[in-house]
């Protein structure tokens, strides 16, 4: 019997090294739970905003949910990158009457959970997040996500984000808004609209960033 059990449900690179070079045993968990939806990936240019906003609106007028996420909570002098705190009241008027909510790292616990008590039973229609939705966040209803800036996250960070919806019966949308015009840019995000496995995400992380230095 093991007396220690790694798990990781994003294999990132670094974890595929360690497994390799640690001498370790390895179990694979490669089918999805039951009754999971598809995730459909789709890299837009902000261009398209319009487009994406009618396709996000006909879902909630569906009765389902969203997440939409940023890379930083307030605006930077320093980045030409959207923030979530910046853009918050932007998407209440977006999306009204629909009920917008803001989440970030920043917010005490306690409100925290109380904006997810809300989000859970779907008083709250989307969420305007930074990545604290990344992991523990399971609303089978949320299947649409909006990312902007996506070329500003990882690969790993991405799919883990991705992961936030397909957890219901019903086909999810996660879609990648993104200006990023080079060539590591276009690379990456292509690997997330061509697959949703994990393997095949850590490979490709691999293959363009390396597993950083074990030591």
């Amino acid at each position: 019997a093991p007396d220690v059990l790694v798990m990781t449900a994003t294999p990132i690179p670094r974890t595929l090294t360690m497994t390799v070079y640690g001498d370790l045993d390895v179990s694979v968990i490669d089918e999805m739970p039951s009754n999971r939806g598809k995730i459909i990936t789709a890299v837009r240019d902000r261009s398209k905003l319009g487009e994406v906003l009618t396709f996000m609106r006909s879902r909630l007028e569906a009765g389902q949910q969203a997440y939409v996420i940023y890379p930083l909570i307030d605006e930077s002098e320093k980045l030409d990158v959207k923030a979530a705190a910046a853009e918050f009241e932007t998407w209440c008027e977006r999306l009204r009457p629909f009920r917008c909510e803001l989440l970030h790292g920043r917010i005490p616990a306690a409100e925290k959970q109380a904006i997810m008590d809300r989000f859970r039973p779907g008083e709250t229609t989307t969420l305007i997040s930074t990545t604290v939705i990344e992991v523990g966040v399971d609303v089978p209803n949320a299947t649409i996500m909006l990312v902007e800036n996506a070329e500003r996250f990882g690969l790993a960070q991405l799919h883990q984000l991705r992961g936030r919806i397909g957890r219901g019966k019903h086909k999810s949308y996660c879609i990648l808004l993104s200006d990023g015009e080079s060539a590591e840019t276009v690379a990456k995000l292509a690997v997330l609209e061509r697959t949703s496995d994990g393997f095949e995400v850590a490979e490709a992380d691999w293959e363009m960033r390396g597993p950083g230095d074990l030591l």
